[in-house]
């Protein structure tokens, strides 16, 4: 159903790009999630008030809600695809983000009702209206509301749609709050046990988590999160395949939206290169990135001694001294610069992001450089990692 419903509305034009793809099918995502649950909500309406069953129509009025979250999502899906213009170079990516965490707050608030009629039902239990036709209604809004899980995942993974997958969580939701309301009827009927007040307060608390977990995600996204490290090591594999580039480090990765980065990485070139020739490789590798993974980025040039043993020796020393220290810390940029009565190291240390202890860090490194040679004096550099878990 899902493939059908993308070759129908979605590609029954040809697709030229990608933001015309995610375009299209961020739409018929949104549209198809508009469309379920106002039907849902309709019916469980006309049910509910014909049957006298409050479950019922509270389910409605929360399928209302779910087709204003899915409203969000294609509203901010539509902001999101606008060009680029004076005020904002780097385009409306990040609104999609701001979708998804306005369909985090309806999860949560959700969340919150849910745990308010559980205590209260806990406090003043009272027996479920129960009727076949409201719990077959029930039971047909958990399939359907299955079926909607599976196809804002299925979309959103597919385009990469912070938006949709905030809705797939939402579904999921749905399926337990429904599923509660099902239960509780079925367990008050023919068991007279009233259940419904203790399974909605466990499903307001999966509810409230689910709706953190959006927030919390968007928010991260938002305020400039840690980005895919399989993308920073694709960067990474791609550049160090030129054979002028020695090595990598500094890698920045900007999000401005799904699909929409802008990177930045110095690269270590030999230092007796022709400038020439290093910033053709340089301009290849900018450009195979962008073509390839549709990434603009800035590679920063930083020269390197090549060939001489005595650097060579003293590099390896110190950078396997260093991972006995803290395994996974690297060097780079490292120079050796001979002076009358002393030798200056000089050399940057890439560290994780909340790491705290650079000044033992920086003692004990500058303490074995002098076991290597008592000229040796350390000029250190801490720099960032952003990528690496």
């Amino acid at each position: 159903m899902t493939q059908w419903l993308l070759r129908t509305f979605a590609e029954k034009q040809p697709i030229n790009d990608e933001a015309t793809r995610r375009n299209r099918y961020g739409t018929v995502g949104s549209a198809v999630g508009i469309a379920v649950n106002a039907l849902l909500a309709l019916m469980k309406l006309l049910v509910g008030l014909a049957t006298g069953s409050v479950a019922v129509v509270a389910d409605a009025a929360n399928n209302l809600s779910d087709a204003g979250g899915s409203v969000v999502s294609l509203i901010s899906m539509r902001i999101a695809q606008k060009p680029v213009d004076l005020e904002h170079p780097f385009g409306h990516g990040r609104m999609e983000y701001i979708g998804a965490l306005g369909v985090g707050v309806i999860i949560l608030l959700m969340g919150f009702e849910l745990a308010k009629s559980g205590v209260e039902s806990i406090v003043s239990p009272a027996p479920l209206a129960f009727g076949w036709v409201p719990f077959s209604i029930l039971v047909m809004s958990i399939a359907l509301k299955l079926w909607l899980w599976r196809f804002y995942t299925s979309v959103g993974k597919e385009i990469d749609s912070s938006a949709l997958l905030a809705a797939a969580k939402d579904s999921q939701s749905d399926v337990l709050a429904t599923g509660a309301v099902a239960v509780s009827m079925l367990a008050g009927h023919f068991a007279h046990i009233a259940i419904d007040g203790w399974m909605g307060l466990i499903v307001a608390l999966l509810v409230l988590k689910a709706g953190w977990e959006v927030c919390r995600d968007t928010i991260d996204s938002l305020l400039g999160g840690k980005p895919d490290p399989v993308l920073g090591q694709e960067i990474v594999d791609m550049l160090l395949q030129h054979e002028m580039i020695l090595g990598v480090h500094d890698l920045i990765i900007h999000d401005y939206g799904p699909g929409r980065c802008v990177a930045s990485i110095h690269a270590e070139v030999p230092c007796d290169g022709s400038l020439v020739g290093i910033h053709e490789v340089i301009d290849r590798a900018e450009l195979e990135i962008s073509e390839k993974l549709n990434i603009p980025i800035c590679i920063h040039m930083d020269p390197v001694e090549t060939g001489n043993a005595e650097t060579d020796m003293t590099k390896a020393k110190l950078a396997e001294y260093l991972h006995t220290l803290q395994p996974g810390l690297k060097l780079h940029d490292f120079r050796r610069v001979p002076g009358e009565d002393r030798i200056n190291l000089i050399f940057d240390v890439v560290i994780p992001a909340g790491y705290s202890d650079t000044s033992m860090l920086r003692d004990r490194l500058c303490e074995y450089a002098v076991t290597l040679d008592p000229r040796h004096r350390c000029v250190i550099r801490f720099d960032l990692d952003y990528i690496s878990k």
